[in-house]
């Protein structure tokens, strides 16, 4: 039996494998989803912290048309672990659309909660907003910009210390005279960059700033966008970053004004002894009044060319009283490379760097020296996230853990059951324990438990294990969620897929019975085990012999007898069948005597009623009117036909 189960798993590990598609993920439970794998390098895994990813995969930029939605991905925010193992897929939560600046943020209460900008609609129902939904996943939040701005744009969506505002980034198309460039009679559309502080419950404007007056459109070197990213101090001061003129600008929270200019061009305000250009994220790191140190991406390329010749991470140091700045920091992109596009620089609180390098979700993370410790990349060549982040999170999905089981079998004793469970977005899940029931008015059986150790966990049990539930369970032990009860999946047809049996089809077992008849077993056999499976370091068997995970699945087996055993498999089966059977013409003659009694009662009813309307029929109310001229059970009737 043991053999058969494993030549079985075999068979549906292949089978799995063959739906995966290569760079994409599949599950059972879950088969609406279609997740990006990860190809993760550890350099140095002892100083990497625990911490999840979160990334946001896109096609590109634009809303794809309703036709691309349905193919074989989805674009979306996604949550995945340190190995590159999902924890949550959150692109049908949203209608597959793109999302942009996926992060969990903790200034809004004591809760982490999760943020994100959702994508304009492509047929322009609608503008785009800001999402913050809870640990729950559900949406607390929901942040519009004013209706004369163009749609939510992608670069920024930063949340505010107390949660109570936010800041997100603005492009303002306009006209505007030529005269900065010797034209003076000619005008053209020019797109400004700028930034918006808007109230996080009703979307209200509250502060607003516009490059069109305070920069010179000479400062740009790209036509006909400005792109920038805006970032916020303790002292309500904001840097904005202009891709496209190689500047960083300080902005005064109280008058707006350009406070000073970070630039490798003349125009720049300090003494630096570096350069950097095409530059993606940058914001505070630390700030005193008189020292700031900022992060960034520096892209260093763009499509139309390269200034250095390679993307690194900066940290840099400035004097606002000295008027200087210099890199105290540099990490450099680990296959020294450059990324044109996107990007992000987050410090971690052990002091750790995890960049995103943009292209293929290519990221890597970085001790405090620059050594490289960890490198990841999407397994598609087909998609990129414009930022990719490290934090921690607690999720607890509202919707209970998925559950699937499918029965297989060629004959009455040798019949199997194989599970898989999945809680998508549950984090700090250690294990599940698996659950049947003889039937479904009956009590839950323990049948078994499994490690998880990915997503998805199968778990495999002889016999045929009717009615299933799986129980979520943590490093302690103790219970997280459970799935509702689902009956197994069966054949249709069971001869036509095989199935040799004395009848035409097997009889679901009772669960009690065939783990009494393990038991006795394993007591003659001396191979009990310890039953504190949830604290082994090996999955663990119901027979008690511990199996390696060298088959790389996330997977269980139930119990297997000896031949030489007091009671064997074949023995619980008939025994199981024979209760079943018992069980079947129970609840048969149940079901008549309950149809007896009913109709005796519903008859007893009905010849008293008979009665009683016989003897007060000389008594009659149907004449007696009431004020509106109708007799009263017509009144009544017609009010229940009008409700």
């Amino acid at each position: 039996m043991l053999f058969s189960a494993a030549l079985l798993l075999l068979v549906l590990h292949n089978a799995v494998a063959l739906r995966e598609d290569g760079d994409l993920m599949s599950f059972v439970t879950l088969p609406e989803v279609r997740a990006l794998k990860w190809e993760v390098t550890y350099h140095d895994r002892e100083r990497v912290g625990p911490r999840y990813w979160f990334v946001a995969p896109y096609g590109q930029i634009s809303p794809e048309a309703p036709t691309q939605k349905y193919q074989q991905y989805q674009v979306g925010p996604y949550i995945y672990d340190g190995e590159g193992k999902l924890v949550w897929a959150g692109p049908v939560q949203y209608d597959y659309m793109n999302v942009f600046d996926f992060r969990p943020v903790s200034d809004i209460d004591d809760e982490v909660e999760l943020s994100f900008i959702l994508n304009w609609e492509l047929d322009g129902g609608g503008k785009g907003s800001g999402i913050v939904l809870d640990k729950h996943y559900k949406e607390q939040t929901r942040v519009y910009q004013p209706d004369e701005m163009h749609d939510f744009n992608m670069h920024e969506f930063n949340i505010l210390p107390g949660g109570k505002s936010a800041v997100a980034c603005t492009y303002h198309p306009q006209v505007a005279n030529l005269a900065d460039f010797g034209r003076p009679m000619e005008e053209s559309w020019v797109v400004t960059g700028g930034f918006v502080e808007l109230d996080m419950k009703t979307s209200e404007v509250l502060a607003q700033w516009n490059s069109k007056d305070a920069i010179a459109l000479t400062e740009s070197n790209m036509f006909p966008s400005t792109r920038g990213t805006p970032h916020g101090n303790e002292a309500g001061d904001f840097i904005i970053s202009l891709r496209f003129t190689n500047t960083i600008y300080g902005i005064s929270g109280e008058t707006g004004q350009i406070m000073w200019r970070l630039t490798s061009g003349p125009e720049g305000d300090f003494d630096m002894d570096f350069t950097f250009s095409k530059q993606h994220d940058v914001k505070f790191v630390s700030s005193n009044g008189t020292h700031q140190v900022i992060s960034m991406l520096n892209n260093a390329s763009d499509e139309r060319g390269n200034d250095e010749n390679i993307s690194s991470v900066l940290y840099i140091e400035m004097d606002t009283v000295a008027m200087t700045a210099r890199v105290i920091n540099r990490i450099n992109r680990p296959d020294s490379s450059r990324t044109r596009l996107r990007g992000s620089a987050q410090t971690l609180p052990n002091g750790n760097i995890f960049a995103g390098w943009g292209e293929r979700g290519y990221q890597s993370e970085h001790a405090p020296n620059g050594d490289v410790l960890m490198t990841a990349r999407f397994a598609s060549t087909r998609y990129s996230t414009y930022r990719a982040y490290k934090y921690e999170f607690i999720g607890r999905p509202a919707a209970p853990p998925d559950v699937v089981a499918s029965v297989y079998g060629t004959n009455d004793d040798d019949t199997t059951t194989i599970i898989h469970v999945s809680w998508n977005g549950a984090t700090d899940v250690a294990g599940w324990n698996f659950y049947a029931k003889a039937d479904y008015r009956g009590g839950d059986v323990l049948i078994g438990h499994a490690k998880k150790s990915d997503f998805e966990t199968m778990y495999i049990v002889d016999g045929y294990m009717d009615w299933i539930s799986a129980e979520a369970v943590d490093a302690e032990g103790k219970a997280m969620g459970k799935s509702r009860v689902q009956r197994s999946e069966i054949p249709s047809n069971w001869k036509a897929v095989g199935f040799q049996g004395s009848e035409s089809r097997p009889s679901p077992d009772d669960p009690s019975i065939i783990n009494k008849v393990n038991e006795t077993t394993e007591g003659a056999t001396g191979a009990a085990g310890d039953k504190e499976v949830a604290d082994k370091e090996t999955t663990e068997t119901t027979d008690g012999h511990d199996h390696d995970d060298s088959m790389n699945m996330d997977m269980d087996m139930g119990s297997d007898s000896d031949s030489d055993s007091p009671q064997t498999y074949a023995d619980a089966k008939e025994v199981a069948k024979a209760v079943y059977q018992a069980s079947e013409v129970i609840r048969g003659v149940g079901r008549l005597l309950i149809f007896i009694l009913v109709a005796c009662s519903v008859g007893g009813i009905l010849a008293g009623a008979w009665r009683l309307i016989q003897k007060r029929k000389p008594r009659s109310y149907q004449h007696v009117l009431s004020e509106d001229g109708l007799p009263v059970e017509e009144i009544h009737m017609r009010s229940q036909a009008h409700d």
